[in-house]
């Protein structure tokens, strides 16, 4: 009940699309709304964001504990599988495995409280009305806080790798705002999506673990390029490098660890990002379209 009573106090103004519903509107008009209520309800935000890290622990040193100790052994399970089992290490391997498991988890988080976003909040939606899409927005900001966590044993790995430890790091911040409007397109649709199909979080997790094996998470993409299979099928090696999590992963790569080949932390692909950050927001709208013609039906379905 102490969720229903904040969110009122800080949400009190009329919802004309809660009234009147979405049927009939353009999508132009649907996400200029969504962007309108998203912006306009900071306040309503904030608090979510704040529940959501209460729930799970994440304001407090303890709750972000798991941040710091999940990358890790992630890691020593992946060095031993590739530098022992598979024999193909490149070079400070723990280092070029936690420039990409650092951020995969920071998605992975996303997209598994984004499942919940909504249906997690049913008696809040049934008793008030307010803007529903601020629900997946709060979850993916209040994953932003366990990135910054998981900041801590980077810092730490690098200090054994201190000649890779560059001003390049302060790039990091500009490829994770590409990867929260990626995460927030994701959340969005997910949200909305497990309202309906509740076997979605399952499918979602099949699905990543299909998506992690297949980006150039264990190796780089020149790597993966080089295989006979990619490297004989144009179509294959085109996915490859649209996938976003390779463009992700090579952007944090090159600013924290360098190049396979031996080449020092430098600045990221800034086309390959831009191109990312307009794709995720277009992808955004689309989501929020997704969402909007849906809202109106949550409420009788939770």
């Amino acid at each position: 009940m102490s969720d229903v009573n904040a969110a009122a106090r800080l949400d009190r103004t009329p919802r004309p699309s809660v009234v009147h519903g979405s049927r009939g509107r353009s999508p132009l008009a649907l996400v200029t709304e969504a962007v309108r209520e998203v912006t306009s309800r900071r306040r309503l935000i904030g608090y979510l964001v704040q529940a959501d890290m209460k729930k799970r622990g994440s304001d407090t040193v303890l709750g972000n504990l798991w941040w710091i100790l999940d990358p890790l052994l992630q890691m020593v399970v992946f060095v031993v599988f590739v530098t022992v089992i598979s024999r193909r290490p490149v070079a400070d391997y723990p280092l070029f495995i936690f420039a990409a498991i650092l951020p995969w988890k920071w998605y992975s988080s996303v997209v598994t409280d984004s499942t919940t976003a909504v249906v997690s909040r049913a008696g809040l939606l049934r008793q008030i009305a307010f803007p529903k899409i601020v629900l997946p927005v709060a979850t993916v900001t209040a994953e932003v806080v366990g990135f910054v966590w998981g900041l801590i044993p980077l810092v730490a790995i690098m200090l054994f790798y201190a000649d890779r430890l560059t001003f390049m790091l302060l790039w990091i911040p500009v490829i994770a705002v590409v990867q929260y409007v990626f995460s927030i397109a994701t959340a969005i649709f997910l949200s909305a999506a497990n309202v309906f199909f509740r076997d979605l979080g399952n499918v979602a997790g099949h699905v990543l673990r299909l998506w992690w094996f297949l980006s150039p998470s264990l190796f780089s993409l020149k790597q993966l390029e080089d295989i006979g299979f990619v490297k004989d099928h144009a179509a294959v090696r085109f996915l490859a490098e649209i996938n976003p999590f390779a463009i992700l992963f090579e952007a944090y790569r090159s600013v924290i660890y360098g190049s396979d080949e031996g080449l020092p932390p430098r600045p990221p692909d800034l086309l390959a990002l831009a191109v990312l950050l307009v794709a995720s927001l277009g992808l955004c709208a689309l989501a929020a379209i997704f969402f909007k013609r849906l809202e109106p039906e949550f409420a009788k379905v939770l």
